[in-house]
């Protein structure tokens, strides 16, 4: 999948008839996970190359659905997915976005813990978005099972990105809560569809989406990150080390996304920052201090 191209025209005219002004019930409609999404039924997500996009870079954003943590995708319908649309064909970081929306929950509790679009490069990818179910879950256990993205990066996606050209996507998991640590034997069969000999650890998880993706892990100011942060970077810094970056304002997830991408493209950070907004200095001025930007060369090269 991945056809077509974002077009700004065709936003605003979306929007103006079908966000703006919409409460989170009236853009979330679902009341259960449509079979569309269900990780368990897919058999592979892909992001191929085609006339409109020649060059196809796959861009996977997993967001927390669970409890107060649904406002991640609303901002990502109301604001998120156009900025990041509208600030990849800009600043051209990489060619040709294709982007695929992820709902993510706990594999413990959630009946839907996990929840994959397709890939997309125009409306279609705010549409299906919509049609997520937004569960409001968890189980108050101390984590979220955002190592189910990267398992299912690593195992039910495709990309001619990698296949032609051995250049990774990205992969992006954003939420407030520590990360439960890897993926059960159990929640491959239930969660995903895969009979797995064994679970994996959050490591393991990592590992099988490093190979096709480079991974991020965006900390947001939650109920749960605002008062327990160094707990919650800690989790991550286990399975992510270098690779977790602390957003303070999720209405800067697009500029957060997009310049991450840059500085993992090769672009140096001192050119990142310019044309940013003064809200994302913070955010850059972590990632060049704890990220290993300089000299660093992702995607495979």
């Amino acid at each position: 999948m991945g056809h077509g191209n974002w077009n700004n025209a065709d936003w605003d005219r979306y929007a103006a008839s079908s966000v703006h002004g919409r409460s989170r019930d009236e853009l979330f409609g679902a009341r259960g996970m449509d079979d569309r999404y269900d990780p368990a039924r897919i058999n592979v997500r892909e992001s191929r190359d085609s006339a409109e996009n020649p060059l196809a870079t796959p861009i996977i954003v997993g967001v927390d659905v669970t409890g107060s943590m649904g406002f991640l995708a609303e901002e990502l319908v109301v604001n998120g997915l156009n900025a990041t649309f509208t600030q990849l064909l800009d600043r051209k970081p990489v060619s040709d976005p294709h982007v695929m929306a992820m709902a993510l929950g706990d594999g413990f509790t959630d009946a839907a813990p996990l929840q994959a679009t397709q890939f997309e490069a125009d409306l279609r990818i705010v549409e299906q978005l919509r049609s997520l179910w937004l569960e409001g879950g968890g189980g108050g256990n101390g984590g979220e099972s955002y190592c189910l993205a990267h398992a299912f990066a690593g195992l039910k996606t495709v990309h001619d990105a990698y296949e032609k050209r051995r250049k990774r996507g990205f992969l992006f998991t954003v939420g407030d809560e520590p990360v439960h640590d890897g993926v059960t034997q159990e929640q491959f069969a239930r969660v995903l569809g895969v009979n797995a000999r064994r679970g994996v650890s959050g490591r393991e998880a990592v590992k099988l989406a490093s190979q096709y993706y480079e991974v991020f892990h965006i900390i947001v100011d939650g109920s749960y990150a605002a008062g327990r942060l160094k707990e919650v970077r800690a989790s991550w810094e286990r399975i992510l080390p270098q690779r977790v970056i602390h957003l303070k304002d999720p209405t800067k997830l697009a500029e957060t996304i997009v310049s991450t991408i840059e500085l993992a493209s090769g672009r140096d950070p001192d050119d990142v920052a310019k044309g940013w907004s003064s809200a994302c200095a913070d955010v850059l001025a972590q990632a060049t201090a704890r990220l290993p930007w300089r000299g660093f060369l992702g995607n495979g090269r």
